[in-house]
């Protein structure tokens, strides 16, 4: 076991041991997380309540349960808090009671006019501090490091020479805008986690305790299962699946691969291209609609966009993403021979479907709120009142009120980690607008890239992957948006497609090494190198990394413009990332030189760009190719 001093370096970049409170425990901890969770439905549903007192009540709870059930290293104590855990609970605990007396008298205060007490400062400290470590064990320090950075930068870039000086920023201006306004700690960010983002991790718990994953699997199986590679396949659909209902790629691939991960390996997948392609899978879920991942909702008053207008611009894009993913593992399962699933592992589909088949009913009522204009909490609402009705109807996925309160309770554990990156995501934001970094940092990349579109999106797409790397997709997607997303518009590129563009980055460093966290949870399982397993995952994912720019050169990929228009870019793209997937697995209706390879490659990239001339001859080009393929068949004896 490693070292638990203190001075070991690897301690303090590791996550927290995660607890999940048993015994004595379990009974004092839950009807607090349960209180909670009563308490974050009701505000984001019917109780009027100022955004600012919501988030802070949300923050306290958050905080609270996160030092409890979060250790302060990788090798704390996992059986139950320490006290130094449970002293800095209470004082989270402390921290909401004060302000949530004072809140009326804050909310309604003259931001850097009325006197701040000592009191208010002492307590103001104290939630700075908190939010930092309560960030740090639940992200790791990749976030909180960052967000020294930024605070460093808040009260000593005065200091500095050239465009990036700021005015000077003292300690009691800079703790004012952070804890006692909405553009700190307690801003958008934090206000998303209480109100959507809660509610669809809530939605996904309640579907997993109902056994909608398990449906999700067979459903898989039924339809994949005897295909080439069916193993993969599997993996691939059921991963999609899951991850459009629980929109954390480290979650579905836990959850999924620890049963698709083992079956590939089983009929002779290598352990690292098992992993691969659950982790490229799950990571996918988070642009999947009509749920997507945390960093949608967050995205709807960032961009200030509807929700609605955000799931429906990504639907073709994440077709496009699992056409690429399917294509690769057919292609490479026929170039390495792996076959079907074990005919007894496969189960009939009309079963699976009269076993299961109303799990739909809940995305389909998702789907419904969704275009009838609903917010996302009350969709969220809605989706997961529809679980729990269909959960009544069978013996075997019925939840009760005891499985109900852990459902509430897991839902809160699991919202620990969004809580602290966003706190955290909204002291960088708090700190952006003090000192008028956007500005200054559009400055330098106009510097760098002399404003051309192309050079600014690749410059985007590194800056977003690099920020996402050892954080959250949620805080990834915020400070990406906060720093490019105003440069992009300034290009003429639509914000949804700005905003968008960043999303699909965001979330893909998840899976991108070094710091691949997607990849590290499915070394576990696989059993083999993670940072291999992220390399091969890249290239299962290569439709991510291109996509978006196909989307942003052409918008009708994210169903802006006619409906021609639309369905002949949707089709030229796919059979552009089919031609892709054939010429990096060198397979395709055979084994394919390094020739073919290349030329498929090229012209695959011809079909997915957004241009009607590079398109025509690519697509001319490929028909000739296959014609001459067929008439070669056509002449072997």
């Amino acid at each position: 076991m490693a070292s638990n001093s203190l001075l070991s370096p690897s301690m303090w970049f590791s996550v927290g041991a995660r607890r999940r409170p048993q015994g004595i425990y379990y009974w004092v901890f839950t009807p607090f997380a349960v209180a909670v969770g009563i308490y974050v439905i009701s505000a984001a549903t019917y109780i009027i309540i100022a955004p600012w007192a919501l988030t802070v009540l949300f923050f306290s709870g958050m905080a609270a349960l996160g030092f409890l059930t979060t250790g302060a290293f990788e090798h704390s104590i996992s059986e139950r808090p320490t006290v130094i855990d449970v002293l800095l609970a209470l004082l989270s605990v402390a921290a909401g009671i004060y302000f949530g007396i004072k809140a009326p008298e804050i909310v309604e205060r003259i931001v850097l006019l009325d006197e701040l007490t000592d009191w208010d400062v002492f307590f103001a400290s104290l939630v700075f501090l908190l939010t930092i470590e309560v960030t740090r064990r639940s992200t790791g320090l990749g976030l909180t490091a960052l967000v020294l950075v930024f605070v460093a930068y808040n009260l000593w870039g005065h200091n500095l020479e050239g465009v990036l000086q700021h005015g000077k920023i003292d300690y009691l201006h800079f703790i004012e805008i952070t804890v006692f306004t909405t553009d700190g700690i307690f801003g958008l960010p934090l206000r998303v986690a209480a109100t959507y983002a809660f509610m669809f991790v809530m939605f996904g718990t309640l579907l997993q305790a109902c056994k909608g994953s398990e449906f999700f699997f067979d459903f898989a199986a039924a339809i994949a299962g005897r295909r080439p590679g069916g193993p993969a396949k599997v993996a691939v659909i059921s991963s999609g699946m899951y991850g459009m209902v629980s929109g954390s790629p480290t979650s579905d691939v836990v959850t999924t691969g620890s049963i698709t991960i083992p079956i590939m390996k089983r009929l002779g997948y290598r352990g690292a291209y098992a992993g691969a392609i659950e982790v490229a899978a799950s990571t996918g879920g988070s642009i999947v609609p009509p749920v997507l991942g945390t960093a949608a909702f967050i995205m709807v008053d960032f961009a200030g966009v509807e929700y609605r207008d955000i799931a429906i611009a990504a639907f073709i894009p994440a077709i496009l993403y699992y056409v690429s993913i399917y294509s690769q593992v057919h292609f490479s399962s026929l170039r390495l021979g792996f076959g079907s699933l074990d005919p007894s592992q496969i189960p009939r589909f009309l079963t699976t479907m009269k076993n299961g088949g109303l799990f739909f009913v809940p995305l389909v009522i998702l789907t419904v709120a969704l275009l009838q204009g609903y917010t996302p909490t009350m969709v969220g609402v809605f989706g997961s009142l529809a679980v729990l009705a269909v959960s009544l109807l069978k013996a075997e996925t019925r939840i009760g009120l005891f499985s109900l309160v852990n459902v509430l309770s897991e839902t809160c554990y699991r919202m620990v980690p969004v809580a602290g990156a966003c706190a955290a995501a909204g002291l960088v934001i708090g700190g952006i607008t003090m000192t008028g970094l956007a500005g200054k940092f559009a400055h330098v990349v106009y510097g760098i890239t002399e404003a051309h579109m192309f050079s600014t999106l690749l410059l985007t797409a590194a800056v977003t992957i690099v920020l996402g790397m050892g954080m959250p997709t949620p805080s990834a997607y915020i400070l990406g948006a906060a720093l490019m997303a105003p440069i992009l518009t300034e290009l003429d590129i639509s914000t949804m497609a700005a905003h968008m563009f960043i999303l699909y980055y965001a979330v893909m460093s998840a899976l991108t090494p070094p710091v691949a966290v997607a990849a590290y949870a499915a070394a576990s399982i696989a059993e083999d190198n993670p940072l291999y397993i992220a390399l091969l995952a890249v290239k299962f994912a290569i439709g991510a990394f291109l996509i978006p720019f196909a989307f942003v050169y052409g918008p009708e990929l994210l169903m802006d413009g006619p409906l021609i228009s639309i369905l002949i870019t949707a089709v030229t793209a796919a059979v552009g990332l089919i031609v892709l997937a054939a010429a990096l697995e060198a397979y395709m209706f055979a084994p394919l030189n390094g020739w073919t390879r290349v030329l498929l490659a090229i012209l695959g990239l011809g079909m997915i760009a957004p241009n009607l001339q590079v398109t025509g001859v690519s697509a001319v080009i490929l028909v000739a190719l296959f014609g001459v393929h067929r008439l070669r068949q056509k002449a072997k004896p």
